[in-house]
């Protein structure tokens, strides 16, 4: 006879961005991360990879397992594919963390962008330069143009992508001509870069997409993605049943998953 019946809760969400000094960056992740929070109902964190803190470390410390990690970047760059897998092994948490793909490119994120032209004062038949921050990663520098060429299709033209820095072409040399219109920023959050762009000889520029409702719906469907699905056991039972603590064989599985999603994405060879 079953005396009681216990739920898995839903595994804990680790948002990860790159970090800024500029505060209104940190400002924009965190409400992204209150907004899914309310959307999902699930426990969100942040953690940064760079420039500021909380660390990933400092992050996971703070959360039991298993955690899913969404990288809140949009390419498949170096702190993707490299510096977030280094820290969650520093961490000593390999085995239950799921890291999830990246939120770009997606054509979510384009519809997002496209929001955020038109609030600009962009209007069909005005040329647009997408702008991302740049990448010495040619992985990271195709999702870019996959992003640019998604934003094409939505606004009726060939969209040119362009980067801030360290890549080719340069924002600021596309700029130089006087004939740029809007600049369509791929970027999450304001800061450094962005602030370059708003200096630049153009019409307009974009807004970051930031807590758009489609960027916050592409994280919930993210994290449903990776995390495990609950489970309703007999607490009689559930002693015997249930996995031992840090046991990644289940979600050794999501990882199985993910990159099946990520070579259909084109991010993975």
């Amino acid at each position: 006879m079953r005396t009681a019946v216990t739920t898995t809760p839903d595994p804990p969400l680790l948002l990860v961005a790159h970090g800024t000094r500029d505060p209104a960056g940190p400002v924009v992740v965190e409400s992204i991360a209150a907004a899914v929070a309310e959307r999902a109902n699930i426990s969100v964190h942040v953690a940064y990879v760079d420039v500021i803190g909380p660390t990933v470390a400092d992050a996971l410390r703070a959360l039991d397992g298993p955690v899913v990690a969404l990288p809140a970047f949009l390419a498949s760059g170096y702190h993707v594919r490299t510096d977030l897998p280094a820290q969650i092994a520093a961490a000593g948490r390999t085995r239950d963390v799921v890291v999830s793909p990246p939120l770009g490119p997606d054509p979510e994120l384009a519809r997002a962008m496209l929001d955020r032209l038109t609030e600009s004062g962009w209007r069909p038949g005005q040329n647009v330069l997408v702008s991302a921050a740049g990448s010495s990663d040619e992985r990271a520098l195709g999702d870019v143009r996959t992003a640019a060429r998604q934003l094409g299709r939505l606004c009726g033209q060939r969209v040119l992508p362009s980067f801030v820095t360290t890549a080719q072409p340069l924002t600021e040399d596309v700029c130089a001509n006087g004939n740029v219109a809007f600049i369509a920023p791929n970027l999450l959050a304001p800061g450094l870069f962005h602030r370059r762009l708003t200096e630049l000889p153009a019409r307009a520029v974009a807004e970051p997409i930031g807590a758009h409702s489609r960027v916050l719906d592409l994280i919930v469907r993210r994290y449903r993605a990776g995390a495990p699905r609950r489970r309703s056991t007999d607490a009689r039972s559930s002693e015997a049943t249930a996995p031992a603590r840090g046991d990644g064989r289940r979600f050794g599985d999501e990882r199985q998953e993910h990159r099946k999603l990520a070579r259909q994405r084109g991010m993975l060879r």
